[in-house]
């Protein structure tokens, strides 16, 4: 979260107002749709409890520095891009304990303990907020540094990212096939319609073929670091990260076919692409 606050300005929430349609769509997509359709894959798969709230945990998880990485690569439009995962990391500070908190209460109501009452929001602000407005103020004082530090944190994000899934993993190693075989699928179905929603609902409203790349990988690459943290730090359980984990090692080869594809589909931008809805 440091690391993204690096790479974002004050300009990056102004740029709102230039592809009001773009983020409205991918906003709508990730705070209201996401979660709604995690929800209906959980009861479908039936998940067992603790399994289903990291799932809806992860859902409400904002994209990070890899969505970022990933809409340059596959040539999105990554100042939009930045735009998207700085609004969602702010939003996040909201959505992502009420999402978790009736998550909780859903599919685990007896688990008091490890219900996200006041102080536990404000660990959930401390680990989404606090960074990302250090990571800011440094830039301002010092973009030069900041653009200095910008590859080798998207290379550092990547490696925690490995390390903490890794980490997961190892520590839950008597039950990693049980949990594979539990969400291995149900991620994999999460992540291609997470990536698909993100490209589709917005070219459905013909934002243009850049503004729906980023789109989609805002919504579809989920920062899964972040939702491990969550779950391990402010929760106290493992079996929570594990859904966050698997989609972690997962969203990777997925994001990379899907943005192979997206650069074969049509790249030309209609005028109306940067008008606001309706």
């Amino acid at each position: 979260m440091f690391g993204l606050g690096l790479s974002l300005t004050v300009d990056d929430f102004i740029r709102v107002r230039k592809h009001p349609a773009a983020v409205l769509i991918a906003l709508a997509c990730q705070l209201i749709l996401l979660p709604v359709i995690c929800f209906g894959l959980v009861l479908l798969f039936d998940l067992p409890p603790l399994l289903a709230v990291g799932m809806m945990l992860l859902a409400a998880s904002p994209g990070g520095t890899t969505a970022n990485l990933f809409s340059h690569v596959f040539r999105g439009d990554v100042a939009l891009n930045i735009t998207l995962t700085a609004v969602n990391s702010i939003l996040a500070v909201v959505t992502l304990p009420l999402v978790t908190n009736l998550a909780l209460g859903y599919f685990a109501p007896s688990g008091d303990n490890l219900d996200l009452q006041f102080d536990k929001v404000v660990q959930v602000f401390a680990i989404v907020l606090i960074p990302v407005a250090i990571g800011m103020v440094v830039r301002r004082r010092s973009p030069a540094f900041a653009d200095r530090m910008d590859r080798p944190v998207r290379v550092f994000s990547i490696v925690v990212l490995a390390s903490v899934i890794l980490a997961t993993v190892i520590s839950e190693r008597e039950n990693l096939t049980d949990y594979l075989a539990a969400t291995g699928l149900i991620a994999l179905v999460f992540c291609v319609i997470s990536l698909s929603l993100g490209y589709f609902a917005p070219r459905a409203f013909r934002v243009g073929h850049r503004q729906s790349i980023a789109s989609a990988f805002e919504i579809g690459v989920h920062n899964s670091t972040l939702a491990i943290t969550i779950a391990i730090s402010v929760l106290n359980s493992t079996d929570i990260a594990v859904p966050a984990a698997v989609y972690g090692v997962v969203m990777f080869p997925v994001a990379a076919l899907f943005g192979w594809l997206f650069t074969r589909t049509r790249s030309g931008d209609t005028p109306e692409s940067h008008q606001p809805i309706g």
